[in-house]
């Protein structure tokens, strides 16, 4: 199929396209890699009057690294954001998720924000984003407003981006000293939808050697990403003896699915389990070697 009719509008910098934006209001959307948008016309799920191309913003296709934040701006494409080497010295955890996204050929077009923005609770960096404690740069004609990740998702394919604004970049936290990540998800065929899928963030105390806090991020068991707290079930204790059959059943008792032709909610939940008890190892190997490795000190 063919997508309806529009209008095509391409503005040449960010205020133009933030004035196109809120003359077209709720008729208005932003084409950036259109891997999500082009099928979604093209099978007349949705029917905007207007494209907003905003390919020309040249200044908004970065990935900058902070003492803080880990910032991609809205025309990053996922290859870039994969491979930049400062980003993943940071936060392996953008460089793990990215690569699963969809196959290469997807990659090279599609953008980290769009993903983002498109909200689909079985996409990969909303969940970076709200594991990372994140936030999304939004602009308007009004001015411009920052929305934290645990605010940003409303449900599916839904956000709290409003009429006439454009998310202009995203912020991914770096995270504090000794924290290992690991990223793990079961799909049908590479490059699939994930059936389930996790990031893990695991952070040493300043003994090396204890869990001072674990929690994950899930995708595809519920209406948007959601972020589990483990530390409760695992905290506290030695890395060597922890308890990650209590993690994942913690964390399967928290998550939402649905039966779908996929897969059943039980099945889901078993992968839940699973996979948390498997990041959890990972991530804390990885916390481990890091502590070893001089990140002793939260100064």
């Amino acid at each position: 199929m063919k997508p309806p009719a529009f209008t095509y509008h391409r503005p040449a910098t960010v205020a133009e396209a933030v004035e196109v934006l809120a003359d077209l209001g709720a008729d208005g959307k932003v084409l950036a890699g259109g891997q999500s948008l082009v099928p979604v016309l093209n099978m007349r799920l949705a029917a905007p009057k207007h494209l907003v191309d905003i390919n020309r913003l040249g200044d908004l296709a970065y990935v900058a690294t902070g003492a803080e934040m880990v910032r991609v701006g809205a025309l990053a494409r996922h290859t870039q954001t994969e491979r930049d080497e400062d980003a993943f010295a940071t936060l392996p955890l953008l460089r793990r998720a990215t690569r699963s996204v969809a196959h290469p050929t997807i990659r090279n077009r599609g953008t980290t924000v769009g993903s983002i923005v498109h909200a689909d609770p079985a996409a990969e960096l909303p969940a970076v984003l709200l594991l990372s404690d994140g936030e999304v740069e939004l602009a308007s004609a009004a001015g411009s407003r920052t929305v934290p990740a645990a605010e940003f998702f409303l449900g599916p394919l839904e956000s709290a981006l409003r009429a006439g604004e454009l998310a202009v970049a995203a912020g991914f936290r770096v995270p504090p000293p000794r924290t290992g990540s690991a990223w793990l998800e079961v799909s049908r065929r590479a490059g699939d939808y994930a059936l389930c899928g996790l990031g893990l963030a695991v952070t040493l105390d300043t003994d090396g050697r204890t869990l001072r806090s674990v929690r994950a991020a899930y995708i595809s068991v519920g209406p948007t990403p959601v972020l589990v707290d483990l530390t409760d079930a695992v905290g506290g204790q030695p890395h060597d003896r922890a308890d990650w059959a209590a993690a994942g059943g913690l964390a399967a008792s928290r998550v939402e699915p649905d039966d779908d032709i996929h897969a059943t909610a039980d099945y889901r939940r078993h992968l839940v389990r699973v996979l948390t008890q498997r990041a959890g190892r990972t991530a804390t190997a990885e916390a481990i070697r890091l502590a070893g490795a001089g990140e002793g000190s939260d100064g």
